[in-house]
């Protein structure tokens, strides 16, 4: 097992082999009146309102996320030059990005060590805990702002080169910048995976990563590209200690998974399962129309008919981990990571 998987293993023995990452940031900012109506989208509030999206990290930590996500998603060094910024200012935009969820956690931090107990009043969950602060990646896709991270279709002259020399840079100020892992989120096509794969090698990333693919007919990646070369793609970098699905309907992702499993069945890359890459990420998807708003009243109770139907007889993890969810109510969105039985 790498350094890599190490650290994620432990994480997630610490959670009892399942973890919680926070939900929609661009909704909830909006919810708080940001107008992210720009190329940026969320990333547009780095440069006009980082306190709410400090508040709204907050807002999913005292709702039992164990992950947060930074506002980075659409946050590139090219599209804030395009906005007039230096590179030097655009890089330091995205460390303010890792710098705004650290301080969110650890704001939340002291407001655990000063509660006399793990839920308030409202029954917001005050857990002292341990919390990961993941650098979101979104795809080249994402800054052309037009769709295409859900076609995946850059046109035929793009190449790997160009979409590495796209990236790098970013990567390497965002995996410098204090966070513990890497999300590159949303990726619509396999070239792309092959450049965030060759990026962490050649930058010599030193924090785990994962990598999300999004699908539209529960087979293939949205630009029709195999899923399985996908996931074979991201099994070449020791870096990478997840591979998952995001913004897809559920209704596809239980074959999504199935799928993600076989490939690492058959030992694609020629590669051992440590046990940090026994999980699979799943989905972020919406369990409820409520608004977050931080306060448990708003908190939809997560009913197991949402989750089974996109478990089959995949695993049986659900079952000791569920009622602890249940309990604390930890949050609107639920990614759940189920430990596959792969062997090592």
């Amino acid at each position: 097992m790498g350094p890599a998987e190490t650290v994620m293993s432990s994480f997630l023995h610490q959670c009892g082999d399942v973890a919680v990452i926070d939900g929609g940031l661009a909704t909830e900012l909006e919810r708080y009146g940001a107008d992210l109506n720009d190329p940026l989208w969320s990333a547009k509030c780095l440069l006009t309102s980082p306190h709410l999206i400090r508040t709204v990290h907050l807002d999913y930590l005292e709702a039992g996320a164990d992950i947060i996500i930074t506002a980075s998603y659409q946050a590139t060094i090219q599209g804030f030059e395009n906005k007039g910024y230096s590179l030097e200012e655009s890089e330091n935009l995205l460390r303010k990005s890792v710098e705004i969820a650290c301080e969110a956690r650890e704001l939340y931090y002291r407001r655990c060590r000063e509660a006399s107990t793990g839920h308030t009043s409202d029954n917001k969950v005050l857990k002292q805990r341990q919390i990961l602060v993941a650098a979101s990646v979104g795809s080249y896709g994402a800054y052309l702002a037009d769709g295409s991270e859900y076609s995946g279709d850059y046109g035929d002259a793009m190449d790997l080169g160009f979409l590495k020399n796209f990236h790098r840079r970013r990567v390497k100020v965002l995996a410098d910048s204090g966070p513990d892992l890497i999300a590159f989120e949303t990726v619509p096509n396999k070239l792309e995976a092959q450049a965030f794969a060759q990026l962490l090698e050649e930058e010599e990333i030193n924090i785990p990563a994962w990598v999300s693919f999004n699908s539209k007919d529960g087979v293939h990646v949205v630009s029709g590209d195999s899923l399985p070369e996908c996931v074979a793609v991201a099994e070449s970098s020791n870096k990478i200690v997840a591979v998952g699905i995001n913004c897809t309907p559920p209704r596809f992702i239980r074959d999504l998974i199935l799928s993600i499993k076989k490939v690492r069945s058959q030992g694609v890359g020629a590669k051992h399962w440590g046990l940090g890459r026994r999980f699979c990420f799943i989905c972020k998807q919406m369990v409820s129309g409520a608004s977050l708003g931080g306060a448990a009243a708003q908190l939809p109770t997560l009913s197991e008919p949402f989750i089974e139907p996109y478990l089959g007889d995949l695993s049986p993890l659900l079952e000791a981990q569920w009622q602890a969810i249940q309990d604390e109510r930890r949050s609107l969105w639920l990614l759940v990571k189920l430990k596959m039985q792969f062997s090592l």
